[in-house]
């Protein structure tokens, strides 16, 4: 690492997944837009759907997500019959839209649920929204926890993309983070997922993972490589205990330091592309023949709350427990607590908690944002002349971006921003100069440090 850059690596930036990002949400925006906005979606456009299933049969100490262990299987039974009510009241908000064409489960770890209810749950979506059929539908898999029928289960529900939770395949490392699990067993389930017919298999991987070395990362990479996933995403640790309490089950001495966070990312990149992966924005790659790496190539590459994604569709709608929807005209948050999201389900209430409507301003900073965390280029009068404002709107996050350039972060040309391939770890720092609303050095408490 360039020593101009390790004042920056430190700094604390948003992941910009949307803009404005959740930390700007607020009870101020809630139901009563969310019935708007839901209602207003065109005749015939076709939505995207996540849903959220926040249990694991173990905790994995990095782990930074809206999960909890059930011990035992009627509250994940209880929860998903809330979460096909929830479907229903949706299905009534809509207007007379086109069906799913792109649908999540997400978590936690969806194969918490057993076969009957994953099944019954997708037929409750195809039955009250309609799932268009050349529609994705893409599930996140925990390896350790799959049980008898789940892959048929899946198949059988037209499932069409599987993401495994790899994140390392060092032992030691394995037992630092709580989370045992042989090569063996991943390779077992991408087998037997293929022999099922579902072939497009994704990775997750880590590093900055405690007592993680660059061998460990290559070793983890070279595996994802030669088992042929299709799209393999490398992210960074981020160690945040208090807010992510059991995170604080990890040794914080055994962490790695910022260079060699720095290396270790470096290692994966170097590993993947001599594989032949495409490098796609921040931290996703993508094997030539996958839609992702079309999209990256015809800049129609997106950015949302599940990462870099082909999906096109501008409808977004999060159900369960935590999740987040996406309208034209602005974001809405499920609430957090689950038996407060359960009571307004059985009270007939969508079971919104907070959000935020969207300005012209936002829309034309949030256009920006994505232009450059998918493109490493945005040129800032030519969004506004898109977006329909004032040519100089964006001049101010080109003077700040112009503060970078001596560090060697990005390059300006006029209003041409341009983050060359070595400063990519360094992508959302150069962002925050396009957002609005985060101030330039955040507080650690609210979002992850840029590498």
């Amino acid at each position: 690492m360039k020593p101009a850059w390790i004042p920056f690596a430190s700094r604390a930036v948003p992941r910009y997944t949307s803009y404005p990002t959740a930390a700007d949400f607020s009870a101020a925006t809630g139901e009563l837009e969310a019935r708007r906005w839901a209602a207003d979606v065109a005749r015939g456009e076709p939505i995207s759907v996540y849903l959220h299933v926040p249990f694991c049969e173990t905790l994995c100490w990095y782990c930074g997500c809206a999960t909890s262990v059930p011990n035992g299987y009627r509250r994940v039974r209880d929860y998903a019959g809330r979460l096909k009510a929830e479907i229903a009241l949706w299905a009534a908000a809509l207007g007379s839209h086109g069906g799913i064409g792109h649908l999540h489960f997400g978590g936690g770890s969806p194969n918490a649920l057993q076969p009957g209810d994953f099944a019954a749950l997708v037929e409750t979506l195809r039955r009250e929204f309609g799932i268009r059929p050349d529609a994705e539908i893409a599930v996140e898999l925990d390896p350790r926890t799959m049980h008898d029928g789940q892959v048929e289960a899946f198949a059988a529900a037209g499932v069409t993309r599987a993401s495994l939770g790899v994140q390392t395949l060092a032992p030691d490392v394995q037992t630092a983070v709580n989370r045992i699990q042989p090569p063996e067993m991943v390779a077992r389930l991408v087998n037997d997922l293929r022999s099922a017919g579902v072939k497009a298999i994704n990775m997750d991987l880590m590093y900055g993972l405690p007592y993680q070395t660059v061998g460990d990362v290559v070793t983890a990479a070279r595996f994802a490589a030669e088992m042929g996933a299709a799209r393999v995403s490398v992210f960074g640790y981020a160690h945040v205990p208090w807010f992510a309490k059991h995170q604080k089950a990890i040794d914080a001495d055994a962490l790695p330091g910022l260079e060699a966070r720095f290396e270790q990312a470096e290692a994966a990149t170097e590993v993947l592309r001599a594989a032949g992966y495409e490098l796609i924005g921040l931290d996703h790659f993508a094997r030539a023949d996958d839609p992702l790496t079309f999209a990256a190539r015809e800049r129609r590459l997106r950015r949302n709350f599940q990462g870099y994604t082909d999906d096109p569709h501008e409808t977004l709608i999060g159900i369960g427990a935590t999740s987040i929807s996406q309208f034209r005209g602005g974001f809405v948050q499920n609430l957090k607590d689950r038996k407060s999201w359960g009571e307004a389900i059985v009270d007939g209430c969508l079971p919104v908690e907070r959000g935020i409507a969207l300005t012209d301003e936002d829309r034309l900073r949030a256009r920006a944002i994505e232009q450059l965390m998918c493109q490493l280029s945005v040129d800032a009068w030519a969004v506004c002349r898109e977006m329909g404002a004032a040519e100089g709107s964006l001049d101010g996050a080109l003077e700040r971006a112009r503060a970078l350039v001596p560090a060697g972060l990005c390059e300006v040309d006029g209003s041409l921003v341009t983050v060359p391939p070595a400063a990519r770890p360094f992508l959302r720092t150069v962002a925050q100069c396009f957002d609005g609303r985060t101030p330039a050095v955040e507080d650690t408490a609210r979002h992850a440090k840029a590498v």
